[in-house]
């Protein structure tokens, strides 16, 4: 049947899922453009509150309901571990043992891994970035040794994808829906929201 999208779906066919941690200080325009472009491309997309179930407070003082808490869930049952940046949020999930863990665990499976902005650095500190093509915010390259940075937007490196800033949270999130379902729906999530970007 159509969606808003105006993209037909087969009923029983099963989309990609994807995990989005929430910790103190997150940058909330990612977190939440990231959720919402997710699922208007079809993704079925849980926020997970890395502190439990309760609000998170982002960089910016907004308040983010998570759909349930990180320590109720285990990542490997999702496609796509996407996570958010914002200093405090990155320094938050870089430090928790169980983050780590579970970015090991899904890139040895050969899952998705996205991070946006501050946040490739909890890949570093998991220690998958080794001789991987990855961009960040500005400034965080000398922080990432063991990767290739490169001055791009949004970086495609087989599984893994990264994106600058808050700035590009949009065509960050919609490149995921070009590679997690289709270029087809990503051009029409885009078209949807009036949003101008070809894939």
């Amino acid at each position: 049947m159509p969606d808003p999208t105006g993209v037909w779906f087969m009923e029983g066919f099963a989309m990609p899922t994807v995990l989005i941690p929430l910790a103190a200080g997150v940058e909330e325009m990612e977190a939440v453009i990231m959720a919402d472009v997710l699922r208007r491309g079809g993704l079925e997309v849980t926020l997970a509150g890395l502190a439990g179930a309760g609000a998170v407070t982002g960089s910016r003082q907004v308040r983010l309901l998570p759909d349930t808490a990180w320590h109720k869930l285990d990542p490997l049952r999702f496609d796509a571990l996407a996570l958010p940046g914002g200093m405090g949020g990155t320094e938050a999930l870089a430090a928790d043992t169980s983050v780590l863990e579970a970015v090991r665990r899904m890139s040895a499976a050969d899952k998705w891994l996205a991070a946006v902005c501050a946040a490739p650095l909890v890949l570093q500190a998991a220690g998958v970035l080794a001789g991987r093509r990855v961009t960040s915010y500005p400034g965080l390259a000398e922080r990432m040794p063991e990767a290739r940075w490169v001055d791009r937007r949004v970086v495609v490196d087989g599984r893994l994808v990264t994106g600058q800033g808050p700035g590009v949270a949009m065509i960050f999130s919609l490149t995921l829906v070009s590679l997690m379902v289709d270029r087809a729906r990503a051009q029409a999530t885009a078209r949807a929201m009036l949003c101008e970007q070809d894939f």
